[in-house]
């Protein structure tokens, strides 16, 4: 059976993979209902605040199951790693404790007035409620990476007697490599959820809905993401070049690099053997990895050799960033494409909304692609240079943390399973109950011919 190191890694792995997958949507479609209910002031056009109602309840949902699966993980800080906090639990528990305080309670008091007091408030205290929320999730990730950042580089203390104290908070927040990876974090969570309501709003509209409110809410997020997606490339390059500085051996399973190289060559694909210390079947583009690296075709690339022992497990690293990479790349050429398409003919052909169909929730792979680069690519460390996992992990039995573990495995499968197919349901049934509103008003139409409003005439047209 495995040790309580392994399995304990694999649990704390599943969770932040389950619940990853629901911030990253919530943070930035936050901001698009937001402006959905900017649009719907300015215009005062009902089309806005049926395209808000229906991406509020996706909100919701998904915000529901970010705050369970979030407070779930934070368990395991006492039950499976407690050396985590002991070592480093002065500096880690305040800044947990910030993220509830600044940025928790501040979803959570506003969220009520933006889920329930649509028809209660003012629309301006509507409108200001929904701009806080989406303020609210943007700061807790802050926080949230501000403690990740600081994992990775690690600034701003001093160790007395093994334990971590604080001595500069600001140094301490914003380490080397916060604004990269919080710039990172917020662009994938904006793409991630510009290609959720694409994919959703093409899924109606292949299932008949050919009103505006599906179609303008397809065109605002492939035009969000025709924008978001150019800025992730840069943001990815300058993330690329702090971890490069402060991370080498990272960069090196990243890349692949096992001796260190001047011109080092970019390898499109290769197969790791971690064992020989080689790569195999390689296909490579020569001196590229220099040149993104050190912007010189024969820079230095240290190899993975240099770090014996320090270094992280190559091949999930390697898979992970081509993975992450090449989901970045599709998400640009299809986000431009579409645009220009909807620019010129304002639809798309039912091929092109089965693509978007299907790139649902691509941004969630790529997410996972990413998140597994960074905290594997972290190992054998859990804090840079200061503490390694194996020196922090739980020492009860395996078998304890093998059935929690397959709880929460049977859990999780079963709530992604029953979420996915909930917002598939809700896209089909806000179909089924525009079909019925219509042909209602159609036959009170046809009954009285003299009588149809202004609204009646929106409500066809919306």
């Amino acid at each position: 059976m495995a040790d309580a190191f392994l399995l304990s890694r694999i649990q704390f792995a599943a969770n932040i993979s389950f619940h990853i997958l629901f911030p990253t949507i919530t943070i930035a479609l936050c901001w698009l209902l937001f402006y959905f209910k900017v649009r719907f002031d300015l215009s005062q056009h009902p089309v806005w605040m049926r395209v808000y109602r229906f991406w509020v309840k996706v909100f919701a949902l998904t915000f529901a199951l970010g705050v369970v699966s979030g407070i779930t993980m934070s368990f395991q800080f006492g039950t499976n790693w407690p050396g985590f906090m002991e070592t480093v639990g002065n500096i880690a528990g305040p800044l947990l404790g910030y993220e509830v305080l600044t940025a928790f309670f501040l979803e959570a008091t506003f969220l009520g007035i933006m889920l329930f007091g649509i028809n209660r408030v003012p629309s301006w205290v509507h409108t200001l409620a929904t701009l806080i929320v989406a303020v609210g999730t943007t700061l807790s990730a802050f926080w949230i990476l501000a403690l990740n950042s600081w994992m990775q580089t690690p600034t701003g203390f001093e160790m007395r007697e093994g334990v971590a104290h604080a001595v500069d908070w600001f140094a301490i927040i914003f380490n080397p490599s916060f604004p990269y990876r919080l710039g990172h974090v917020l662009l994938a969570s904006g793409l991630t959820a510009c290609f959720l309501v694409a994919g959703i709003s093409a899924y109606r509209i292949l299932r008949g809905d050919n009103k505006k409110a599906p179609n303008i809410a397809l065109k605002t997020a492939i035009l969000a993401a025709a924008v978001l997606a150019p800025l992730q490339v840069v943001m990815g390059d300058l993330h690329g070049l702090n971890t490069f500085e402060h991370q080498p051996q990272k960069v090196a399973a990243m890349e692949g690099v096992w001796e260190t190289t001047e011109g080092a060559p970019l390898l499109l694909f290769a197969v790791p053997d971690e064992e020989n210390r080689t790569n195999h079947f390689e296909i490579a583009i020569p001196n590229m990895a220099s040149i993104i690296l050190t912007h010189d075709p024969q820079g230095k690339i240290q190899g993975l050799n240099d770090f014996k022992g320090e270094h992280p497990p190559v091949a999930p690293v390697f898979y992970g960033f081509r993975i992450m990479v090449g989901l970045g790349m599709l998400m640009l050429l299809s986000s431009w494409y579409a645009s220009v398409v909807l620019l010129r003919n304002n639809a798309l052909q039912p091929w092109q909304l089965k693509f978007f169909v299907g790139m649902t929730f691509s941004g969630w792979i790529a997410t996972l692609a990413g998140w597994y680069v960074t905290e594997i690519g972290r190992q054998p460390f859990l804090v840079s240079g200061v503490l390694k996992s194996a020196d922090a992990v739980t020492d009860i039995a395996p078998a304890n943390v093998g059935i929690s573990l397959a709880m929460y495995l049977t859990v999780y499968i079963a709530l992604l399973v029953a979420y996915i197919k909930t917002l598939f349901y809700m896209a089909r049934k806000s179909v089924e109950i525009e079909e019925y509103s219509l042909s209602e008003l159609s036959s009170r139409t046809n009954e009285e011919p003299g009588n149809q409003s202004e609204n009646a005439r929106q409500g066809v047209t919306v």
